[in-house]
């Protein structure tokens, strides 16, 4: 087992984090924010010259590493455009996005887009999607939206995995991006003559903050290396990798926005507008406690293989 990404997706990667820098890099979210319009208009083009569309992680272990690498540098620089949902589009429908869907009041953040969607909930009903204008504006949205819901008279179980995962890479990006910006942060605010850093407590906190991260980074890949294998558990791991992210996200974030003090609540600090967009992808189809129980509800009493036992048999207890 190698858990790995390939040398070809980590190049992907580290030139798409390029461009985008270049595009606009933190300026992109904030001006699609103002502007809602850009989201099609400006962003969607950015990712079409990065061959975004032209992946199709369904194919084979290559193109999937890819797409991950892509989510990730798109969560890095805190992209507000649903690439993973756009990458889990399914073979099998002439759509352009998925996005799995609770079994009640169904959202995803998918709105000021003129785009075909298909929603697939935890027990593989699928149906056409269509996004409701929302009540509220982007920063407090960040562009999450109601659903309306068309059933398809078919199953798209299969499409569950990979639509759960690759959401958790972007979530990913926006950790690696936190954790950077919070040690960049402690390293140059003083305090007592000293930087931030040298205290004790503060060294301890982003220890804790670095394991989750470093830990769901591992998970990350043992799950795509789950999908890739075709392995019969890849649903079952891609719960507990979700379960992982959005405890991890909960913790990074914390300790992100306690070392920054009060600058890490306002839109000045790049932390602040990290945090908010990740919201969707930490609440959305489930939060910690719903994902817990979809997972729960889907291993039943045969509980889990490989990297994720530990962890979860803690979160069981």
């Amino acid at each position: 087992m190698n858990i790995e990404l390939s040398t070809e997706a980590t190049d992907y990667g580290r030139e798409a984090l390029r461009a985008l820098e270049a595009a606009g890099g933190d300026d992109l979210v904030r001006r699609v924010e103002h502007d809602p319009s850009l989201r099609q208009d400006i962003v969607a083009p950015i990712l079409a010259g990065l061959g975004a569309w032209d992946l199709d992680p369904r194919r084979d272990s290559d193109e999937l590493e890819a797409a991950a690498a892509l989510c990730r540098s798109v969560g890095y620089w805190t992209v507000p455009y649903p690439v993973a949902e756009r990458l889990a589009r399914p073979s099998d429908l002439d759509v352009d996005g998925l996005v799995v869907v609770a079994d009640s009041d169904p959202k995803a953040p998918i709105a000021n887009l003129d785009l075909r969607w298909v929603a697939v909930s935890l027990d593989g009903r699928r149906s056409h999607a269509v996004a409701r204008t929302p009540s509220t504006p982007p920063r407090m949205s960040a562009f999450a939206a109601q659903l309306v819901l068309e059933p398809i008279d078919d199953n798209g179980a299969g499409d569950l995995a990979l639509a759960l995962v690759l959401p958790c890479w972007t979530l990913l990006g926006m950790l690696d991006r936190a954790m950077d910006l919070t040690r960049s942060h402690v390293l140059l605010r003083e305090q007592f003559g000293a930087p931030l850093a040298r205290l004790q407590s503060v060294q301890f906190q982003l220890t804790e903050a670095e394991v989750e991260r470093s830990g769901l980074d591992v998970l990350a890949k043992y799950t795509l290396w789950s999908i890739q294998a075709g392995n019969p558990e890849a649903l079952d791991d891609a719960l507990a990798l979700r379960l992982a992210a959005v405890e991890a996200a909960q913790i990074v974030f914390r300790i992100a926005h306690q070392l920054h003090g009060a600058s890490g609540f306002c839109d000045e600090t790049t932390v602040s507008w990290i945090s908010r967009y990740s919201i969707p992808l930490r609440r959305i189809p489930w939060g910690p406690s719903g994902t817990l129980d979809a997972l729960t509800r889907t291993i039943g009493r045969r509980g889990l293989t490989g990297l994720f036992t530990p962890t979860i048999e803690r979160a069981l207890l």
